[in-house]
């Protein structure tokens, strides 16, 4: 079948499948009105056609259907039709049995006026079926005529080709063997997996290193114990917290350092520039260079300097850093305290589970107590149930040997009879084989007979096709090679331009670079001055500390002495 015809036949095996429940309604209601004489075998052939005249008759058309019908026998496709589109059992029974699987507007509106729409045509149908079956009845039988046989002749045999000689037999040459490195297994399959071992090793040995280095940051150190001792399971919980409270005390050390360290050292770190940063930033320079003569042209106009906003802008800065690190500080120290109170809330519920335990433990020794007991009771039944099957099994053992004498004489009358039939399948064998070295001898000599071939080409002639532009191999030759000397010339030319930019380039770069350096001289000098204006600006007094941290570190004292007494208890 193609494509299409398998496509339609599973369309509709699915559909009667689907609606099998509506199409036995028709089909059993016709075995028992119209078709009482009618087979049960053909009663798949009746849901299908009243499964393609309901659902499928629009989609197919009617002439398709016309054909599958008239393929069909002509008398039941007659009586069928005749007593499914009856407009009386369409409007009552049909449709009232309908209504009872589906919603009655829907059967009505999708089943049963369609049903109706084609009547008419399908009543012309089943006007020619019953012409054809009346033309059928009229034919009179004629009497059969002598209709003469040929003679059943012996066809002779064609004459056997007689076998060629050995010496006129092409000889095959000898195959070389198969190198043995085909059955042995490739070295970088083997390198692979050496490879993917020491892998392997080394991924264990950096997670035995992690798992025995873990958390390091969160570990006390000996000197600041003072005897507090917490296990893995007791971190646990708390480790969140005291891994927020850490990282925070960082940031805090990092920004100190930070304001410790002089500006001329982060200013002056060596850096490998490429053509890109060499680039951007001698666009930078320009650019300050810019800035700082509109600015010098602003102030010989008059216009104000904006230095003392630049430095109160820098104070108040100053003042929302320290802010920030203060409010960092408080965060850190309200983290400390929360794990203080949550060590202090996990002792306590350690108590609860010890006690928790204790009462467990009670009950555990009970139930193992009424566990034995009852497992000896079993036992005695066991052996009990054993007894008696042992004396039920000596008198198993004298059937069991009548039995194996039996099968023993099956398979001998079985081994005889296999080998009587594999002596015949070697013999049927043995003449296949025979024929068909006899084929293979002639297809041979049949192929051993030389052929004459000869064609000779006229490399200066065209091919005499009749197409536009045709011309023979030697002008096309000759055209390729004047092509590959003007591409020749073209790439010469593009690289001398090629050259040329890029000595522009490198010269420019050059520029560039010393104008930079001429920048950098310049702005070391000004931070140097800078620098030391303002070590000599500065006091060395340090901020008294915000009375919110002083609070914090008093109630984390407090909790640290009875989380103590706590665990000394």
């Amino acid at each position: 079948l193609n494509v299409t015809e398998e496509k339609f036949l599973v369309a509709t095996l699915v559909g009667c499948t689907e609606y099998k429940s509506i199409l036995d309604v028709v089909v059993n209601a016709f075995y028992v009105q119209d078709g009482r004489y009618c087979p049960i075998s053909e009663r798949n052939l009746y849901i299908v056609i009243c499964y393609l005249a309901t659902f499928q008759l629009e989609e197919i058309g009617l002439q398709r259907f016309s054909r599958i019908v008239k393929s069909l026998d002509t008398a039941k496709m007659q009586q069928f039709l005749r007593f499914f589109f009856n407009d009386l059992y369409l409007n009552t029974w049909i449709k009232d049995e309908w209504s009872h699987f589906y919603d009655s507007e829907y059967v009505k509106e999708n089943w049963i006026d369609p049903l109706l729409r084609w009547q008419p045509k399908v009543q012309q149908l089943i006007e020619k079926l019953t012409d054809k079956l009346s033309s059928h009845t009229t034919t009179v039988k004629t009497s059969r005529v002598t209709q003469p046989k040929e003679f059943n002749l012996t066809v002779p045999k064609p004459r056997a080709i007689p076998p060629p000689s050995p010496a006129a037999l092409p000889v095959l040459p000898k195959r070389q063997p198969v190198p043995p490195s085909i059955y042995k297994p490739p070295k970088e399959r083997k390198q692979l997996e050496e490879i993917k071992t020491k892998n392997m090793q080394k991924a264990k040995d950096l997670l035995l290193k992690a798992n025995t280095n873990q958390f390091r940051c969160a570990t006390i150190k000996p000197e600041k114990r003072e005897g507090t001792i917490l296990t893995s399971r007791e971190i646990d919980p708390f480790l969140p917290q005291y891994l927020e409270v850490v990282w925070e005390s960082v940031l805090a050390q990092y920004f100190d350092e930070l304001r410790k360290q002089p500006q001329d050292l982060i200013d002056n770190i060596p850096i490998k520039l490429n053509t890109a940063a060499i680039l951007r930033e001698g666009a930078l320079y320009q650019r300050k260079l810019e800035e700082e003569l509109k600015r010098i042209e602003n102030l010989q106009q008059g216009a104000g300097d904006p230095s003392e906003f630049l430095e109160w802008q820098k104070q108040m800065r100053g003042k929302d850093l320290e802010e920030q690190l203060t409010e960092i500080e408080c965060r850190r120290l309200q983290g400390k305290l929360s794990y203080e109170e949550a060590v202090l809330a996990h002792q306590n519920v350690i108590q609860e589970n010890k006690k928790k335990a204790d009462l467990l433990r009670e009950e555990k020794a009970e139930l193992m107590h009424l566990y034995a007991e009852k497992r000896l009771q079993e036992q005695k039944e066991m052996k009990e149930l054993v007894e008696q099957v042992m004396e039920g099994h000596k008198n198993v053992k004298q059937v069991k040997a009548k039995i194996q004498e039996y099968k023993q004489q099956i398979v001998q009358q079985v081994c005889e009879e296999s080998g009587e039939l594999l002596r015949q399948a070697l013999e049927e064998k043995e003449e296949e084989n025979r024929k068909r070295y006899e084929l293979i001898q002639q297809i041979r000599a049949i192929e051993s007979t030389p052929g004459i071939r000869h064609k000779f080409i006229d490399l200066t002639e065209t091919g005499g096709h009749g197409l536009f532009g045709e011309m023979s191999i030697v002008e096309l030759r000759e055209r390729l090679a004047l092509l590959k000397e003007a591409q020749k010339a073209a790439e010469e030319e593009k690289r001398d331009q090629i050259i040329h930019e890029k000595q522009a380039k490198e010269q420019l770069i050059l520029d560039k670079l010393d104008q930079i350096s001429q920048f950098r001289a310049e702005l070391g000098r000004a931070a140097a001055l800078k620098q030391e204006e303002k070590k000599k600006s500065q006091s060395g007094e340090r901020p008294m500390k915000d009375e919110r941290i002083l609070n914090l570190q008093k109630k984390i004292v407090e909790k640290t002495m009875e989380r103590k007494k706590q665990a000394g208890l």
